[in-house]
């Protein structure tokens, strides 16, 4: 995702510095005291000047410290961006990220994007100022501005819960496209023609289902009804997305639903209807929560190692912290997936 605003030319910095008060005044073509000014005290700053020096701010990815000196030492404090508490799926990966970090002498400090990248980009201008010793993002999504300003930080960076081409520094995660076809694989060699899917509008979620609505399009499957809600996933979502999907008259052989929780609520809507589960309409979730194997029917999942992401990460990042004079070594773990075959597919 990219900044919607105006764009400009970046300006050419000197490659692994980091961008200087003296680099904002001259992108803004005012003196250094003025951007100082404005950064500390904007309401006392023409409007005009403010969007000036906040502007090249976000140009140059200048960090500012919050107290002189706070770029050359340790804060012991690492940050973490999640998209939202209220889904377990992430729990794992946060448990063992902090119980690793805990364990190393570090402090964990939690910060919740609601799957936007735009308040990603909120949290990260604070989270910069604090000069953590590392950053770990869920996911490799981010605006231009938050691109720069990151890449740009000296901060080692660990994205998360994704793989993806161009990671901004390490990058632990799994292939969201992989699951999608291997699903797709899996329920087609099971029998089922008539797919239907049920996602949250999440970014990661979307390129699962698209990734497997790619994979049963060229073996001739091509009309998959999609209902998208917003996050985060509740199973009175499942249940309201099973309602629209049957009150447009749909009537899937197998419904394919972007988290556990979703399907959950979508297995306890077709119960209160008599539709029966795998024999009227198989389920499929994602994530394989604890209660995933305990559901009537049981749910057939596709299992994430949450635990091994929150330890790599939590490895990667330490490992760059005890040797920052090494040239940093290309960290990209892929932790995988597996189908989990139970009761309702």
């Amino acid at each position: 995702m990219s900044d919607d605003r105006p764009t400009r030319k970046r300006p050419n910095l000197p490659t692994g510095k980091a961008p200087t008060l003296a680099d904002v005044a001259k992108v803004a073509g005012v003196s250094p005291i003025t951007v100082s000014r404005t950064l500390n005290q904007p309401e006392i700053v023409r409007a005009e000047l403010r969007e000036k020096v906040f502007r090249a701010v976000q140009l140059t990815g200048y960090v500012p410290a919050m107290l002189t000196g706070a770029a050359t030492q340790r804060s012991r404090l690492i940050s973490l961006l999640v998209p939202t508490v209220a889904n377990s799926i992430f729990a794992d990966t946060v448990q063992a990220l902090i119980d690793t970090l805990t364990e190393a002498g570090h402090e964990t400090l939690i910060g919740l994007t609601n799957y936007s990248a735009e308040r990603e980009e909120q949290l990260l201008d604070t989270i910069l100022r604090r000069r953590p010793d590392g950053i770990v993002l869920t996911g490799t999504l981010h605006t231009e501005a938050s691109r720069t300003r990151l890449s740009r930080s000296g901060i080692p960076i660990v994205e998360t819960w994704d793989l993806a081409p161009r990671p901004l520094d390490m990058l632990v995660g799994f292939s969201h496209e992989a699951v999608g076809v291997a699903t797709a694989r899996y329920l087609t060699g099971k029998g089922y023609r008539r797919f239907a899917v049920i996602t949250l509008d999440d970014p990661r979620g979307q390129r699962r289902c698209d990734s497997l609505v790619a994979e049963i399009a060229s073996q001739g499957i091509t009309d998959v009804p999609r209902i998208v809600l917003p996050p985060p996933a509740t199973a009175d979502l499942g249940r309201e997305g099973l309602q629209r999907l049957l009150g447009a008259g749909e009537c899937p052989q197998v419904l394919v639903c972007s988290s556990d929780t979703l399907a959950h609520g979508v297995l306890v809507e077709a119960t209160e209807r008599g539709i029966r589960a795998p024999d009227d309409m198989a389920v499929m979730g994602f994530g394989d929560l604890n209660v995933a194997a305990h559901l009537q029917p049981s749910l057939s999942t596709v299992r994430i190692n949450g635990a091994e992401i929150g330890q790599q990460a939590a490895r990667a990042l330490l490992q760059r912290l005890e040797h920052p004079d090494e040239k940093p070594i290309k960290v990209r773990i892929d932790t995988g997936f597996s189908i989990v075959e139970r009761q309702s597919a």
